[in-house]
């Protein structure tokens, strides 16, 4: 595949770990580079907004044009996601942690959650949204994850010891499945994918064990196709001081709803962050990874969650 070089690229090597019987699709095209990259969100215009956690910056990209700062003091912004309305829904995770709606046609920015029940949040991470617009975000430093209703009120849907560290998330296109991230790097602790039975009211139930990274890293961010397919981003290039190990792959593993490995794509720069589907036909992934931002070409239609 084309690659646009706009600055050095650091390729690293790869997993030693040996090939899986998998397909592996091509190596993306890197399309802009940064800094430390997370979050990425795609708009109706197809412009990529997504966040510089050392800087933090909240960034566009626009195909064709390269990069520009969306807001500058972004808060620590890190997970992001547009709502049915294309207001930009972003977990921050800085000296003030919370979650913010911002109207991207006036700029005002609205605080939709910032404590629960008198405690102030920790560290919000990643977010997702179900069909009736209801909100989902992860606490990382909180080991809990919430749900926004409709008309603004916070519940806790999920808490320690139920769960460790919950990083990335998000909802099957069903929305019947909930599916998160446990990313403790900690030796013995919790590296996979959960995934929990979502009813109606946007409670969940029946836990199981949708995908096993350990001992390797595991996942960070998620997304999902039309078909249900999970694209998790995930592994490491070189080890970085924890019980974690190359044993995962890095890069974007496209999981079936069923829990099977069907797809692998391989990304070069540590750390692998997050992904979400974008382009005209949503067959587009963007990967952030590291400085980079990359554009993968799917087989599937994904979704905007």
């Amino acid at each position: 595949m084309r690659q646009l070089v706009v600055s050095i690229l650091l390729f690293l090597p790869a997993c030693s770990r040996p090939a899986r019987e998998i397909p592996t699709g091509p190596e993306p095209e890197a399309v802009a580079i940064v800094a430390f990259t997370e979050g990425p969100t795609v708009d109706a215009e197809g412009n990529v907004y997504f966040t510089e956690t050392r800087s933090e910056r909240i960034l566009k990209f626009t195909p064709g044009k390269g990069v520009t700062t969306f807001r500058e003091n972004s808060n620590g912004a890190n997970g992001l996601v547009f709502d049915a309305e294309w207001r930009l829904i972003a977990c921050e995770g800085g000296a003030k942690p919370r979650v913010t709606r911002t109207d991207l046609e006036t700029g005002q920015v609205e605080v939709l959650a910032e404590s629960y029940q008198g405690e102030p949040l920790k560290s919000p991470n990643d977010v997702t949204l179900d069909a009736k617009g209801r909100i989902y975000f992860t606490d990382y430093r909180g080991k809990a994850i919430y749900r926004i209703d409709t008309d603004g009120t916070l519940h806790r849907i999920l808490a320690a010891p139920e769960i460790e560290v919950p990083n990335g998330i998000v909802i099957a296109p069903d929305d019947r499945t909930l599916y998160h991230v446990e990313s403790n790097p900690q030796e013995g602790g919790a590296r996979m994918i959960r995934a929990w039975d979502l009813a109606e009211d946007g409670s969940v139930s029946n836990m199981r064990v949708f995908y096993n990274f350990y001992p390797g890293r595991s996942a960070d961010g998620l997304a999902i196709d039309v078909e249900g397919n999970v694209y998790a981003a995930a592994g490491l290039n070189r080890r970085r001081g924890t019980s974690e190990t190359l044993d995962t792959r890095p890069g974007i593993h496209v999981i079936s709803p069923q829990g099977r490995l069907l797809r692998y794509y391989p990304i070069w720069e540590d750390t692998v962050t997050n992904c979400a589907f974008g382009g005209p036909d949503m067959r587009t992934l963007y990967v952030t990874a590291g400085k980079t931002l990359f554009a993968i070409r799917t087989d599937v239609p994904g979704t905007r969650r």
